[in-house]
């Protein structure tokens, strides 16, 4: 059976599966975030210059992950959605430009705070991992919540074919973007995704750091960030699902609002509820019997897994079953779909194939992950040629 054969693999199929494969990187981003969570916690959890270094080391290890998926990920919006990219990167780019300033702020940080010659001193570095930690979680977190509460912005593809400048998306206002973190609800969801990445370094720093303080700190501290995160998340949750929701006619593009629309595509789609009921009981499954049993160090697979399959099913929920995926708050016909967004057939359908190589990718990221973590972190790797 040919992969081309536009009989099975038809144009929507494949606006349907690019979306499925953002998602995924996004979820995947959301998890691997628990490098920023776990630098959050630098001065809270490391009392002592070694335990820092300690901290420090061991999200070292892997904070070219998270990066390289939050930069694949742009890609792949860019490649498969372009007009969504032009319109929240390149309209509300201060809101991006501050997200991506603080990730090259902690590439710089885990590089120089011990070089030679850094006469700002290691601690200046360690806040600036910190300020990564706290900014990077929740602005992302922000601008995600807006795929669920429309940005302001305006669409006018008039303008491609007509006109001295022709500029399809612009803002509907002088913020770019950081009129965002007005609405609370953005917020609410920064808030819970910053709170989240504080349990998953936590569990992180349980299973991959060998001190007996630092374990002991990072239980007594995984209760209350639960909780916390817990409180803003289901707050958002429930809000979104019992909110009115942008759907659209796919034989006209007409976008309207739809009440409970979130709530139907997840009854709708009952595979998606399944799997999202899953990623919840292994997240609370991890954190709960890591809290419980003093000696379980794996917190981090069952959560992390059940934070990459609920965030997953969310991201789903904002763009499959008809639903526009970037609402605008400035004109409703304005907001983004997969149907009026996306890539040319022929552009998604040789993307799909370079796809078939992301198993293979994956598969190497264990691998490397799995030799990186046969040593765990601990006092001697400290004082016997620390990496950072």
């Amino acid at each position: 059976m040919e992969f081309y054969n536009t009989s099975i693999i038809t144009y929507e199929f494949l606006q349907n599966y690019w979306w499925f494969l953002v998602s995924l990187l996004g979820a995947l981003l959301v998890f691997l975030m628990f490098v920023q969570g776990g630098n959050s916690l630098i001065f809270s959890l490391g009392h002592t210059q070694e335990e820092r270094r300690m901290l420090i080391n061991s999200t070292g290890r892997k904070w070219e992950l998270t990066f390289t998926t939050l930069v694949t990920f742009g890609g792949a919006f860019f490649a498969s959605f372009p007009l969504f990219y032009s319109t929240s990167f390149g309209g509300a780019y201060w809101l991006w430009m501050i997200i991506l300033f603080s990730f090259v702020l902690q590439a710089v940080s885990y590089e120089f705070q011990n070089k030679l010659g850094n006469f700002l001193g290691p601690k200046t570095f360690q806040w600036c991992l910190i300020i990564n930690g706290i900014v990077g979680p929740l602005l992302i977190g922000g601008a995600v919540a807006t795929f669920f509460n429309g940005s302001n912005f305006l669409i006018e593809k008039a303008n491609l074919v007509g006109g001295m400048q022709p500029i399809i998306s612009k803002w509907a206002n002088d913020s770019n973007g950081l009129d965002a973190l007005l609405d609370p609800w953005n917020l609410m969801l920064g808030f819970a995704v910053f709170f989240l990445a504080r349990v998953l370094g936590l569990l992180y720093y349980i299973n991959n750091v060998r001190d007996e303080m630092i374990g002991k700190r990072a239980r007594k501290q995984l209760v209350g960030n639960t909780i916390t995160f817990l409180i803003f998340f289901l707050a958002f949750v429930v809000r979104t699902l019992l909110k009115d929701g942008y759907a659209y006619d796919p034989m006209t593009g007409v976008i309207t609002m739809e009440p409970l629309k979130y709530l139907h595509n997840l009854l709708d789609m009952w595979y998606l509820f399944v799997i999202l009921l899953i990623g919840v009981v292994l997240v609370l499954y991890g954190i709960i019997r890591t809290v419980a049993d003093k000696t379980f160090v794996k917190g981090i697979w069952p959560t992390g897994i059940g934070v990459v399959l609920t965030v997953l099913v969310l991201l789903l929920i904002a763009g499959w079953n008809h639903t526009a995926y970037y609402p605008s708050n400035a004109d409703l016909q304005s907001s983004l779909t997969i149907m009026n967004s996306c890539s040319s057939e022929f552009t998604l359908r040789t993307m799909a194939v370079v796809s078939l190589l992301i198993p293979f990718v994956l598969a190497y990221i264990a691998y490397a992950w799995y030799s990186l973590d046969k040593k765990k972190i601990d006092k001697a790797e400290i004082k016997n040629g620390e990496v950072y």
